[in-house]
């Protein structure tokens, strides 16, 4: 069964440059970090030193709109930076990119290589369907401190993932909750790409028919579909 995304006019009206698009996959084979998932790390971190030529991150176009979008909802950019601002500034630091697992490697990669945010949720812990809001400040987020499990919440305004059970991912795309994200045991996905202007749906559908290849490479038999929004 698709799982349904939608987009609240209230995030529409803050950010009318925004583009989205996604890639599902069901019977996935993940595991642990490898050189061919750690090699994909190496070669992105070595496009985006090629795209910025020396310049920060944040000084990209693409990353400039993302922080006019954070701001927009009461975020201070530079310190809740986007995923794909955040990956980037470590893939040019000395410790570069981390390992995590086969499959989040890989869409870690797509970010890094095009400067984009990627998220990628387990589908069989999504209850209903994906909205991204404007969130009331009453929404469960599951997460882990200290390595203690617990329940946050975000900020009235915020703009939030979530689902029936709670918020999936906090500040747009800054950081994950615990309860959706992939792991070792993770069969079924999906991969969230996301855009400000100037970047277009169609950088965007080309970031994910990359990463639909990379899955397929990864597990032969799976079962893989781009998603553009209607």
């Amino acid at each position: 069964m698709t799982l349904s995304l939608t987009v609240s006019d209230q995030v529409k009206a803050i950010a009318p440059g925004f583009v989205h698009c996604a890639v599902e996959a069901r019977g996935l084979v993940n595991g642990p970090s490898n050189d061919d998932s750690s090699a994909l790390l190496d070669d992105a971190a070595r496009r985006l030193a090629e795209r910025l030529a020396g310049r920060a991150p944040h000084e990209d176009p693409h990353m400039a709109a993302w922080r006019a979008a954070y701001a927009a909802f009461g975020a201070k950019p530079s310190r809740t930076r986007n995923s794909a601002e955040a990956l980037a500034r470590r893939a040019l630091a000395d410790g570069g990119l981390p390992r995590i697992n086969v499959l989040v490697d890989l869409y870690n990669s797509i970010s890094v290589a095009h400067l984009i945010p990627v998220g990628g949720e387990d589908t069989d812990h999504i209850v209903g369907g994906m909205r991204l809001v404007r969130a009331t400040g009453q929404e469960p987020f599951a997460t882990v401190a200290g390595g203690e499990q617990g329940i946050d919440h975000p900020e009235a305004g915020e703009v939030v993932w979530c689902d029936d059970e709670g918020v999936t991912c906090r500040r747009w795309n800054w950081r994950q909750g615990v309860r959706t994200r992939l792991t070792e045991k993770s069969v079924n996905a999906l991969f969230l790409l996301e855009g400000m202007a100037p970047t277009t749906g169609g950088e965007l559908e080309a970031a994910a028919a990359e990463l639909a290849e990379s899955l397929q490479k990864l597990s032969p038999g799976a079962q893989i579909t781009v998603r553009t929004p209607e």
